[in-house]
């Protein structure tokens, strides 16, 4: 027979010890711990591999690297398919998250594989978009010891989304007018230079859509391009140029802090004029 300490502490450490709900969403919500970075890491590395599988099936290449594609491709379904799942099991309300805009992402990047619908696998990297909300991730480092942390996140975000939405009207105008137009259109660099090309606003001519819904989504993509681009490089450049001076802290040595900084920014110790 136990004694009461011995209840008291067994007691203490299963209140402490969070349910298996609450420790999984927080694997897949959160940075804070090793097992969390892991499995957010490895979510970044099966969108960016999913990106790069439907690109390079849109060049000729051998039947025995597309069918290694394929495979690879729907093992990326499977675990994205799983993450689901458990993101779906682990959400307080799970039809609130089945609804919000990344559930919505979520099922869009998995649903077309299983029944059947034409291929759409570049909007799986619409799910990179989450990963902006893990900022403790980028806490305390240094991008190429130039920007502080800080920087780097709005950095970060700025250019993931430019690069985020022109990816996607890439595989967009790629599907829509690549059956009817593969002279033009005939691999997935032909629909970024075009996409690039359009929302710049810098239209030369040389590829043209000629399908009624490939200049649909021209229209789109030039006042995407004209409500989207100017207002994104006029942040990124203004974050640029708040990256500030070279100021050491005494204390933890951070060098670069904004231009009327008072106070190191990470640490806290006061700065030197």
């Amino acid at each position: 027979m136990k004694e009461p300490m011995e209840l008291e502490q067994d007691t203490w450490g299963e209140e402490q010890s969070p349910p298996l709900r609450e420790r999984l969403r927080g694997y897949l919500d959160t940075t804070d711990t090793l097992t969390g970075r892991v499995v957010n890491g490895a979510i970044v590395l099966l969108i960016f591999m999913s990106a790069a599988i439907f690109v390079v099936k849109s060049y000729p290449i051998s039947p025995a690297l597309d069918k290694w594609l394929d495979w690879l491709d729907w093992l990326i379904v499977l675990a994205f398919t799983l993450e689901y799942g458990l993101r779906l099991w682990t959400a307080p309300r799970p039809w609130q998250y089945a609804f919000s805009l990344y559930g919505l992402i979520d099922i869009i990047a998995i649903l077309p594989s299983w029944i059947g619908v034409f291929d759409i696998r570049f909007l799986r990297f619409f799910r990179s978009l989450r990963i902006l909300r893990l900022v403790r991730i980028f806490n305390d480092r240094l991008w190429f010891g130039q920007v502080t942390s800080t920087d780097s996140l709005i950095l970060i975000r700025i250019l993931l989304t430019l690069g985020t939405i022109v990816f996607i009207y890439s595989g967009l105008i790629f599907q829509v007018e690549h059956p009817s137009n593969p002279a033009e259109f005939g691999t997935f660099l032909d629909a970024l230079y075009f996409a690039v090309v359009t929302m710049t606003t810098v239209g030369y001519g040389d590829v043209t859509p000629i399908s009624e819904a490939g200049r649909g989504l021209t229209v789109m993509m030039i006042l995407t391009g004209i409500a989207l681009i100017p207002t994104q490089v006029s942040s990124l450049i203004r974050q640029l140029g708040q990256v500030g001076q070279h100021r050491p802290c005494t204390n933890c040595g951070l060098t670069l802090h904004d231009n009327d900084a008072q106070f190191c920014k990470r640490c806290g110790t006061l700065l030197e004029p």
